[in-house]
């Protein structure tokens, strides 16, 4: 039955979210969180891993998840669910694609969602910063997390500099790698 519950929330979050990973994260949030599944601290951690580790978030996400729910079965599951819908409809859009681009419906429709898309985005991103930089302290408060406030500054730091000296911004590998010694360093005093 577990299997089953995991292979249809998440068929539902791949049928429903557009746009990409980081724009189902909210509906993954709201899922995961209202079940019990993993607190908000957890997700964050499994997110920064799911954006880690090579493939797109949206499977690595569902994988980490199904696998923490249900084991090896559970990650298949899970995964399965959050690919299937976006594989039916590339099917049916590359069998009428030509057609269905030039259509002037379909074109409003898409324009609309672009900006849907990026309003999940920026709130995913605002979430993400909440939790990272004011984890739940004691008693229930929060407390401003200053290490992680240096991570990200030394990150934006990084990018500032490669900026000036490189003329590109640095690789994703580079800024994980700067964040994970970051992280090391100041987590471990």
């Amino acid at each position: 039955m577990e299997y089953l519950r995991l292979f249809l929330i998440f068929l539902k979050i791949g049928a429903l979210s557009f746009g990409g990973g980081y724009s189902m994260l909210p509906m993954v949030q709201d899922e995961v969180i209202s079940r019990g599944w993993l607190t908000e601290g957890e997700l964050m951690n499994f997110v920064g891993v799911a954006e880690s580790t090579p493939g797109p978030i949206a499977v690595n996400l569902a994988t980490f998840i199904g696998s923490a729910q249900a084991g090896i079965l559970g990650a298949l599951c899970a995964t399965l669910g959050v690919v299937l819908p976006s594989f039916i409809i590339i099917l049916i859009i590359a069998a009428i694609f030509r057609t269905f681009l030039k259509n002037r419906v379909v074109q409003g429709a898409l324009v609309g969602i672009r900006g849907v898309i990026v309003g999940l985005i920026c709130a995913t991103g605002l979430w993400m910063a909440v939790q990272l930089l004011f984890l739940a302290g004691e008693g229930g408060g929060f407390a401003f997390d200053w290490r992680a406030a240096v991570i990200g500054a030394g990150l934006i730091a990084e990018t500032l500099l490669f900026k000036k000296f490189a003329k590109s911004a640095p690789s994703p590998i580079v800024s994980i790698l700067t964040a994970a010694a970051l992280g090391l360093l100041l987590y471990m005093l």
